[in-house]
């Protein structure tokens, strides 16, 4: 399967370029803290370089043994994989659900730099984001100079015209999610070209098309809307980069088109998956597109720093979306977070992992129903925007996937496939 190859080439390259990036750090620890710097790489070096031993040696996966504040979830969840294995043995990285383990290494590389201060809140991950979005600039500035120009002009759109606009730059927010640094274990996989000249070919590439729904749903929203409850939108976050920009666009399309009132921004509480987006990420993106010496780039900075400050747009991070639960077991383990999305409108989850969770990273049938698959995780209505990159796919008409199957065996993770998939 996918899983294996991943556990087999793609996670110890992951962690040979994470140790790679510490050493070359070396210089810089040492300036900034002197020795006590270098031995913390020194430490947090050995650290994952034993656990790339016990990934590829398939060695039982060992309770966390940091003071974080997770941890004793974790350990639970251990448990509770052991409980699983109805006694054939501990869990092990080649024994156990791929979900589990690919996010239990991710927070084990956590864990390396955690326990060793001073340099404890370095991200392994930061510069390859960072490159990720320098070298998406064409498609950021024509991204940026596209929606500045709609802009001047949305006061006179009728329904129809931003029926049409809004289908664009979710679209754009789709494709925009190719830019995954995991996949490609931390290759460049950066935006080159302008993400809006293709969209009319990529059409058939997406395989679950619930665009109606997202408008009927806004629209419906806005006319029953009473003047003292808000329409708000959640977009749980996936890539920085290119991806993080296009979900900036569509979110303040939603607010200057009257959609809707406000935007709520969730994203990981540490560095996940190569270049998922954290709370560093986030304000980075936004503080470079404001000093770009782009016009229309450091429009969109302005006035998203704007938006953060009138409070239209929120942006959070919660414990839970590190964790290795699916998220049909949200409303138990995390209460609060599962509280505050029942408060939204519509709750669009970005990428792969935030659909390998909404299903439970189940090999189900191709047209088993979306909402079956959820498995009775419904906080609001929700959409997925993912293009495909792992072999778990639901709510496909009968015969499409067996379709797709027999002319194109890598269909489910080539990343040339996408979904927008909509449960009311």
């Amino acid at each position: 399967s996918f899983a294996y190859f991943t556990i087999k080439d793609r996670l110890p390259q992951i962690l040979t370029r994470v140790i790679d990036t510490l050493h070359r750090h070396k210089n810089e620890f040492f300036e900034e803290h002197g020795e006590k710097g270098v031995e913390a790489e020194k430490r947090a070096i050995s650290f994952l370089s034993k656990l790339r031993n016990e990934l590829q040696t398939d060695k039982p996966v060992t309770p966390l043994e940091d003071e974080l504040p997770d941890a004793a979830l974790w350990n639970q969840y251990l448990d509770y994989q052991r409980n699983l294995s109805n006694g054939n043995g501990e869990p092990s990285w080649f024994q156990s659900p791929w979900l589990y383990v690919e996010c239990y290494m991710y927070r084990r590389i956590h864990a390396a730099l955690a326990h060793n201060p001073p340099i404890d809140s370095f991200d392994v991950f930061k510069e390859g984001k960072a490159q990720n979005f320098f070298e998406s600039q064409e498609a950021v500035i024509a991204l940026c100079t596209y929606f500045q120009e709609l802009l001047k002009n949305i006061k006179d759109l009728d329904e129809r015209q931003l029926q049409e606009e809004l289908f664009k730059l979710l679209q754009v927010s789709l494709w925009g999610n190719k830019c995954d640094l995991s996949f490609s274990a931390g290759e460049n996989r950066s935006q080159k070209s302008s993400p809006l000249q293709s969209l009319e070919d990529m059409i058939p590439h997406i395989l679950v098309n619930d665009m109606e729904k997202i408008w009927s749903l806004l629209i419906n929203a806005k006319k029953t809307n009473t003047e003292k409850s808000n329409v708000r939108v959640d977009v749980i976050l996936d890539n920085a980069g290119f991806e993080l920009v296009s979900d900036l666009v569509l979110a303040d399309f939603l607010l200057l088109s009257k959609l809707v009132d406000e935007v709520h921004f969730h994203g990981k509480s540490i560095p996940w998956y190569v270049s998922d987006t954290t709370k560093h990420d986030f304000n980075w993106t936004i503080k470079q597109l404001q000093s770009a010496n782009h016009m229309w780039m450091s429009r969109c900075g302005i006035n998203w720093e704007g938006n953060l400050k009138k409070g239209v747009w929120v942006y959070h991070d919660h414990m839970f979306w590190t964790l290795p639960h699916d998220f049909s077991s949200m409303a138990e383990v995390a209460p609060d977070l599962y509280a505050d999305l029942q408060k939204s409108n519509l709750l669009l989850f970005k990428g792969d992992l935030n659909y390998r969770k909404l299903t439970g990273d189940r090999k189900w049938e191709y047209s088993v129903p979306f909402h079956q698959a959820l498995n009775k995780f419904h906080p609001a209505p929700l959409c997925s925007l993912r293009t495909l990159k792992s072999d778990t796919q639901v709510g496909l008409k009968p015969g499409q996937g067996e379709q797709l199957q027999a002319s194109e065996p890598e269909w489910m993770v080539s990343g040339k496939y996408g979904i927008v998939q909509f449960d009311a």
